[in-house]
């Protein structure tokens, strides 16, 4: 299937220059828009946040505002037909949007939730900083065996099929325009469109288990009165199938640095730089996490060996925390944040850590995976719209101009949520996941609960270990047991039917327009859910 999504993009030229003069960031003409609609997004997010508990898929809007300034009769927005310029732009207030809602309002929302208000600046700094780093992980991971650029990567795929339709017309835009109106009607009706395209163009064994988890999930106590979340059974399974996967993303590290020692790296493969990269993002954690606890001024609170451990203990719940959302984002475009940060709250619960620290280890941890997730949707739109890596000196120049709007958007989402979150605060508006972990907190762990995750666990492991690396199997089960969305379930599965049926009959002749439409079918439930959750209109 990879194969084939690559060639679906083949014969789509770029309008673009030469690989030396990629559009920048800081042209006047792009820096101007992109901080101002940064800045919507961010206000945006963090709006859908505290009253849905969801942020919505910008990129889409991005590219279709960027669009629309490519329409405009003025001379200075002319070079928005580029559709390099066009990717930058929803780059940037992709990253406003997410980075606002998911990396720094939730995070600050437990320490208020907690009744500790003195803890949410410290918590605001080093959610930040996490932030940043985890967006800089993606960007050096990108396109390397653990993250491959021909990786699924879902809302990319949508987002780059729309500028296309916006830049070109012809067959594939009416095959979006189908999508984009079967991706709102469904949406009007209540069914996730966009669990639908994801099933068009993912792995087929990999959203099985995906949508298999959240029938289970979803029928398992009224059906036959098992209620499996309070048997830590979600958590457990994903405890034990993340740390296979991690093992999974050490072992193609070290695959790397092998080839890399023999002279056989790929074109793109960074060899040893990722096998730092991967090190250097460990050790900055654990900075950020020291500076947090100073800044929240808990060090007096812990014994030497327990701050110790701490540190180390957030690090690598951020580290892991990001690479499993990554993973389970490349393949099915949803990502457990929520829950992967209560596997951690819990943990760290059941290792003794006072109650302060829990709090921030929890926020520190949400921070990581969610901007780490959509810069990967960013930049496997970029690498379509660029050529599928057809001139490597203008896709790194490229990629590197997205990294550069992406953090311009993260740092217009902190100065938008450092002024703005008091507002929202003063109002008992918070993201509803924090009080569940705010209640998590109180309430305790016990013995039984470790037991519990042990036994859970063990299956979760061996099912992502007989899967395998390309398919991530147990995460992705994992991923569909901890959503409670049985609807989903079975969008994600009667989709993954007519897709075989499809493939099988026409022998997959039509790729490139079942791409299209199921780009429409994510680009028309974004547009949905964006519009109508904005304008008030969904309850």
């Amino acid at each position: 299937m990879k194969e084939a999504i690559s060639k679906i993009t083949d014969h789509d030229s770029r309008k673009t220059e030469p690989s030396s003069l990629h559009p920048r960031v800081m042209e006047l003409a792009v820096i101007v828009p992109l901080l101002l609609l940064s800045s919507l997004g961010a206000i945006v997010g963090m709006q859908l946040i505290v009253t849905l508990g969801i942020s919505a898929n910008t990129s889409i809007i991005g590219a279709l505002i960027a669009m629309l300034f490519a329409r405009l009769p003025l001379a200075l927005l002319r070079r928005f037909r580029s559709l390099d310029r066009q990717n930058l732009l929803q780059t940037a207030i992709s990253s406003a949007t997410f980075g606002a809602a998911n990396s720094l309002m939730i995070p600050i929302g437990v320490p208020f939730a907690m009744g500790m208000p003195e803890l949410i600046m410290p918590m605001l700094v080093g959610a930040t900083l996490a932030m940043l780093i985890d967006g800089t992980m993606l960007y050096g991971l990108f396109n390397t065996r653990p993250f491959p650029a021909t990786g699924t990567w879902p809302a990319g795929v949508a987002t780059a099929e729309a500028l296309w339709a916006g830049d070109k017309g012809g067959r594939k835009a009416v095959f979006l325009g189908l999508g984009i109106a079967g991706g709102i009607g469904g949406a009007m009706a209540g069914i996730p469109m966009s669990a639908a395209g994801v099933a068009f163009i993912g792995n087929v064994a990999a959203l099985s288990m995906f949508g298999i988890g959240m029938l289970i999930r979803g029928y398992a106590d009224p059906v036959f009165g098992v209620d499996i979340n309070a048997m830590y059974l979600p958590h457990g399974f994903m405890i034990g199938a993340g740390i296979i996967a991690l093992f999974q993303v050490a072992k193609q590290i070290h695959r790397i640095r092998g080839e890399a020692a023999a002279g056989q790296a790929e074109s793109e493969g960074r060899g040893k730089g990722v096998f730092r990269l991967l090190w250097g993002g460990f050790f900055a954690y654990i900075v950020v996490a020291f500076i947090l606890t100073v800044l929240a001024g808990i060090v007096s609170d812990m014994s030497l060996p327990m701050l110790l451990g701490f540190l180390l203990f957030a690090a690598f719940a951020a580290y892991a925390h990001e690479l499993i959302v990554g993973i389970a984002a490349m393949h099915s475009g949803w990502f457990p944040a929520f829950a992967v940060a209560l596997i951690t709250l819990i943990i760290g619960m059941l290792i003794g850590f006072p109650t302060a620290a829990l709090g921030l280890l929890v926020g520190y941890s949400a921070a990581t995976g969610p901007a780490f997730a959509d810069m990967g949707y960013d930049l496997k739109t970029g690498y379509l719209i660029r050529g599928n890596n057809a001139d490597p000196a203008y896709e790194r120049a490229g990629r590197r101009q997205q990294y550069v709007a992406a953090l311009v958007g993260f740092c217009v989402a902190a100065a938008v949520v450092a002024f703005a979150h008091p507002y929202f605060f003063a109002q008992d508006l918070i993201p509803p996941v924090d009080r569940v972990y705010a209640s998590t907190i109180a309430a305790g762990a016990s013995p039984d609960i470790a037991i519990q995750l042990l036994i859970w666990a063990i299956p979760g492991a061996l099912v992502q270990w007989l899967g395998g690396t390309s398919r991530q199997l147990g995460v992705l089960l994992g991923t569909g047991l901890l959503i409670n969305y049985p609807i989903a379930g079975w969008t994600v599965l009667g989709a993954l039917a007519v897709r075989i049926a499809i493939e099988y009959f026409t022998k997959g002749k039509k790729t490139a327009e079942t791409s299209a439409f199921a780009g429409g079918l994510i680009a028309g439930d974004a547009l949905y859910t964006f519009f109508s959750s904005t304008l008030g209109l969904r309850k």
